[in-house]
């Protein structure tokens, strides 16, 4: 059973960083995509960025520039570095993992954005 852990989220200022984990089981690590989603109170759950088994990577355009997905295969975690953070990145941050047609959620870490 695939089980996914996300670490990291916590209150930050705006222009401040933070760095999320996801720590994964239960799978052959290489074989996922992984992405990070978010959730801010009443709005969609949307996707922040992925990566792919070869580490190719996709952002949605609001954070381009600012978040790097990783992935270290040695210790079978997905990071993502959030730089320059904004108000507007308070949200709930979900870790997915996908293969075929299994997919797989953490169980979200809290991203506070605020001065």
């Amino acid at each position: 059973q695939v089980q996914l852990v996300e670490s990291g989220g916590g209150l930050v200022q705006p222009g401040g960083s933070l760095r999320l984990s996801c720590a994964v089981s239960g799978t052959i690590f290489s074989l996922n995509v992984y992405s990070w989603y978010r959730q801010a109170p009443g709005k969609e759950r949307e996707l922040v960025a992925s990566i792919t088994p070869t580490a190719m990577t996709n952002y949605a355009d609001s954070v381009k520039g600012r978040f790097a997905i990783s992935r270290d295969n040695a210790k079978d975690t997905i990071y993502l570095q959030m730089n320059s953070l904004k108000p507007e990145d308070s949200a709930v941050y979900y870790c997915n993992a996908r293969f075929r047609a299994s997919v797989t959620w953490g169980q979200g870490t809290q991203v506070t954005v605020s001065s």
